[in-house]
């Protein structure tokens, strides 16, 4: 693992270069499931960010999509046909990262947030991988695929003192709430009650830059 950005071109395509990197390594340790930011690069040359949440290895889970035991792979999940799910599939990878900024992580999670160059600048550490399909099963409708995601090559750009800031979390939190307020699965007037929660709880423990970031969430849920 790196301390800088030397030796990865952020806008080569990922389909060419998968295997081909000297550090395969991830820049932090994962355990249960760690959300971050995935850059894909789409059709039209953008790179494409989306939130996506990393299942750490865990010999006793039995959710494997291909019902074969856990292997030590980090595992991923995209539901429906996304951009995420495309570009996987036609490219192959992407670039997993990590960010603390609540609005970088709200455009990704709930915009279309399309930029010229794969690593964001928020990334305190990014990691290239190499994306292969365990699988597909319908979940109450919607079209689930697992993905096993193999780091080809990371970079620790900045590191920090780890704090728990409620703000953030709730943040965090309200992206999930809101991506599933179009999902027949889940209650949509339970889903507003958490929202409505989170908010509460920013405008309480929250900076003004997670604030910002709740403001963007109302304003993308309000356009649905």
């Amino acid at each position: 693992m790196s301390d800088d950005r030397a030796g990865a071109d952020p806008n080569d395509g990922v389909d060419d270069a998968v295997g081909a990197g000297a550090d395969a390594s991830w820049p932090v340790a994962l355990r249960g499931v760690t959300e971050s930011v995935v850059a894909t690069l789409g059709p039209n040359e953008k790179w494409n960010f989306a939130a996506l949440g990393l299942h750490a290895s865990d010999p006793n889970d039995e959710s494997r999509a291909d019902g074969e035991p856990d292997d030590g792979r980090t595992r991923a999940y995209t539901w429906g046909r996304t951009r995420t799910w495309r570009n996987f599939d036609e490219r192959g990878g992407g670039y997993v990262q990590f960010t603390r900024d609540p609005v970088a992580f709200v455009e990704s999670a709930l915009g279309t947030y399309e930029r010229d160059e794969a690593i964001h600048p928020s990334a305190d550490a990014w990691v290239r991988v190499a994306a292969s399909s365990l699988g597909a099963a319908e979940v109450e409708g919607t079209r689930r695929e697992e993905w096993a995601l193999e780091p080809v090559e990371s970079s620790v750009v900045s590191r920090t003192v780890p704090t728990t800031r409620r703000g953030y979390n709730a943040v965090v939190e309200a992206t999930v709430a809101a991506s599933r307020l179009d999902v027949p699965a889940y209650d949509t007037e339970e889903l507003r009650s958490r929202l409505s929660y989170f908010e509460r709880v920013v405008e309480t423990c929250g900076d003004a830059r997670e604030r910002e970031a709740m403001a963007r969430i109302d304003e993308l849920v309000r356009r649905r």
